[in-house]
């Protein structure tokens, strides 16, 4: 980033786009309105495609083949072997058209294509991996009753029709997060992605289509959140509905459930995760880190580490050291290499990032670096980092969800520990440091679903994911999440002259 401008200016050919319209029961459909709405390239702003508008009447459509799929189909009947098989001639699909795949994130989200073709779209494919393994070892328990006349047992059957809701930040990683435990529990679903970054799950869907799934299973419906979103977070014959975006739009899905049939309602919502750098840090490795953790994907991420807290006895070596290396923090074109941060993914994003830098200068931050728009054309924001940031301040207290640190000092371990859980939300944390008592000490006393010692992004399939407080109620990832899709049934019988107990 130099001047306010976009560095390496490589435009790249987009990819061409094969699918606008709703997938429902196999099939690409228009909306039953006939409506479209446009779907934007963040680069510059121009319209990629129409795409079909979903509303409540297409919703409709899709549970019930969802519906049919689930009370009268193949897939939760087959065994676990069979549905394995089919998942993974998916994963294949996916690894086969990984730079397809990379391409349409980075065209419709602002995603770096490069870091789509090396993490985004083979962790997708990992995740489809992981649950076809899963699949055939679904099993209940036998019960050691406390009645000596009983037997009993347990099954763990698929809880039904599902409801997902896609964000816009990681397309194609929430949709293999969430599809991949669902299909492998035996659930049916449908499936609605962001508004603004729709392109990727209609893919999806057609490669499900050349799979094999049995009609029905996978519906994708692409619309707007307060309508086909609504639709799906109320249906009477949807079983459960996950959820991750904001907390204020969790808290109406849960309105609706509760409204409604009462079915499960699984989210994953907002964060304003601290990272906490501690005296004994190594100064390079915790200045990247605080970089890394704030920034990566242009800073829309819900466990970005946007409260940087520091111990004040290393606290100007590391802002040193950060500002040095956020010089070199590249913000461009997606699709060039040399980038580091493309443009956020839409003009509503953009304009609300840079309210929240005008509240930080207006309530008193100290700006160290960034602040600006870039370039004329576009949603490019430069990397921001504030210091003197006091919890009253909005900047500290609610997420941005941008390019945006919030960058403190702190005194003593309790202090630190403190300041960590000064926040409503509990999404995740981050500790540098290397000493394993204060490691063990802070990491049992911060109010988080995950923490990360010494790394940041850490996530692995086999390690639950989730939050505390309000940032959600539920674990994505690992076998927690495929327990979300199953509910257990228990079943007892007389026992005669039975010789055991």
């Amino acid at each position: 980033m130099e001047n306010g401008k976009c560095n390496g200016g490589a435009t790249a050919e987009l990819p061409e786009i094969k699918f606008t319209k709703l997938f429902i029961n196999g099939q690409f459909l228009d909306a039953a309105s006939g409506k479209t709405f446009e779907t934007i390239d963040p680069r510059n702003g121009e319209v990629i495609a129409k795409i079909a508008e979903g509303d409540k009447e297409d919703v409709d459509l899709a549970v019930n083949a969802a519906r049919h799929a689930f009370d009268h189909g193949p897939w939760p009947r087959m065994t676990g072997f069979e549905r394995a098989r089919i998942i993974n001639k998916y994963t294949d699909l996916i690894e086969q058209n990984i730079e397809e795949l990379a391409a349409l994130d980075a065209v419709d989200g602002g995603k770096l294509f490069q870091m789509g073709k090396m993490n985004d779209i083979p962790a997708a494919a990992g995740h489809f991996r992981y649950y076809a393994g899963a699949a055939d070892k679904i099993h209940g328990e036998t019960l050691r009753m406390t009645r000596p006349s009983l037997f009993g047992y347990t099954l763990k059957e698929p809880i039904g029709v599902v409801g997902h809701i896609i964000p816009w930040n990681f397309p194609s990683i929430m949709f293999a997060m969430k599809v991949a435990p669902a299909l492998a529990a035996g659930c049916t679903m449908v499936v609605k992605p962001a508004e603004q970054t729709p392109l990727s799950a209609l893919f999806y869907a057609h490669l499900s289509k050349e799979a094999g799934f049995p009609d029905g299973v996978i519906n994708v419906v692409t619309g707007f959140g307060s309508t086909a979103g609504a639709a799906i977070s109320s249906h009477m014959d949807i079983d459960k509905v996950s959820f991750t975006g904001s907390t204020d739009v969790g808290r109406k899905i849960m309105q609706a459930s509760a409204a409604s049939n009462l079915k499960k309602v699984s989210l994953e919502l907002g964060g304003k995760s601290p990272l906490l750098i501690f005296d004994d840090a190594e100064v390079n490795k915790a200045a990247e880190l605080a970089l890394l953790g704030c920034f990566y994907n242009k800073g829309e991420i819900c466990v970005a580490s946007s409260r940087v807290f520091v111990q004040e006895g290393i606290y100007d070596k590391v802002v040193a050291k950060m500002l040095e290396k956020a010089k070199e923090w590249t913000v461009g074109d997606p699709f060039d290499s040399t980038s580091r941060q493309g443009p956020q993914v839409d003009k509503k994003q953009y304009e609300k990032i840079l309210s929240y830098i005008e509240h930080g200068k207006n309530e008193g931050a100290t700006l160290l670096t960034g602040g600006n728009a870039i370039g004329d054309k576009g949603y490019f924001i430069e990397p921001t980092i504030f210091a003197d940031v006091t919890e009253d301040m909005k900047i500290y207290k609610e997420e941005i969800f941008g390019p945006v640190m919030s960058l403190m000092k702190f005194k003593t371990i309790e202090e630190g520990i403190k300041c960590a859980n000064n926040t409503k939300y509990g999404l995740a944390a981050g500790i540098v440091s290397q000493n394993v008592d204060v490691i063990n000490t802070v990491s049992r006393s911060i109010k988080a679903g995950v923490i990360w010692v010494n790394c940041y992004f850490a996530f692995d399939l086999d390690s639950p994911y989730g939050g505390y407080k309000m940032s959600g109620n539920c674990r994505e990832s690992g076998m927690d999440a495929l327990d979300s899709y199953l509910q257990v049934k228990s079943i007892a019988m007389p026992l005669h002259n039975s010789p055991w107990m």
